[in-house]
């Protein structure tokens, strides 16, 4: 049976889409048979970061209306073989996801899938409940400043109040992941520190990805960056995932990068 994780967070622009497409390379490099859904209708681009825009024939809202199977609409991606894309409708309204539509989904994945990771838009409308609602475990995508810390905290409320498990009695694992983190702005006031934020959000931190132009480069080429392992942000989300599946892993890139005697004298 397929462990279903949601990739959310109450403010936009955070990471949630390049995280979820990070987040589900690095498990289809482990082995596992792995699914990514775009939650995000009317304004998808996990199509995009996976590099698989021109592939779309059939979307998520197709097959939830039945106008097109599972199989139709999943797109395999082009490095990874147990891995597949369900791309967002452009073209439809956020209310055309419903939840029993949404249901056969899963559970039709379910039966193939080992992982399926939910891609969920911005906020706390239709879309975003959506996504989080059959949750087994959520990840919380944050930046370390307050307003995207504070609107996650709420996020973290409605997992824990609107999911289907809370509903049932159950709890819904959450895990914290903390993006565009610069140690130097940290250092000058400017950035929360990863301390600061553990303390409001009060959640298991699963990783910290680095400030990093790799992010930028990968999107703009249509490459989860977790395939580039010479960049730190990739280097990051393969430490976060191994730390997902039990691996004992450091935390790096927290601290100031101290320069060289070298670059000290002749800069850089």
């Amino acid at each position: 049976m397929a462990k279903i994780i949601v990739v959310t967070s109450g403010k936009g622009g955070v990471g949630k889409t390049t995280t979820s497409a990070a987040v589900a390379s690095a498990l289809a490099m482990r082995g596992f048979k792995t699914a990514v859904i775009d939650f995000d209708v009317g304004l998808r681009n996990l199509d995009l970061i996976m590099g698989c825009e021109r592939r779309v024939v059939y979307d998520f809202v197709n097959v939830i209306q039945q106008d097109a199977t599972l199989n139709q609409a999943l797109i395999r991606d082009k490095r990874l073989e147990n891995l597949y894309v369900l791309p967002a409708s452009q073209t439809r309204d956020k209310d055309a996801l419903d939840q029993e539509g949404v249901k056969r989904v899963l559970d039709e994945l379910a039966e193939t899938f080992d992982y399926i990771i939910c891609d969920s838009p911005a906020g706390i409308e239709h879309g975003a409940q959506m996504a989080l609602y059959f949750a087994d475990e959520a990840i919380i995508v944050t930046n370390p400043e307050v307003s995207s810390v504070r609107d996650s905290d709420r996020i973290i409320g409605i997992l824990q109040s609107k999911s289907r498990r809370a509903r049932e009695g159950g709890t819904v694992k959450e895990h914290l992941l903390l993006t565009r983190y610069n140690p130097e702005r940290v250092e000058r006031g400017e950035m929360l520190s990863v301390k600061d934020v553990e303390e409001i959000l009060a959640i298991p931190l699963l990783g910290v990805i680095p400030e990093s132009e790799a992010v930028l480069k990968a999107s703009n080429q249509g490459v989860p960056v977790v395939h580039d392992q010479e960049s730190d942000a990739g280097q990051a989300y393969d430490d976060a995932v191994a730390r997902y599946l039990g691996e004992d892993r450091p935390h790096r890139f927290l601290d100031k990068q101290k320069k060289s005697f070298l670059k000290r004298v002749f800069g850089g």
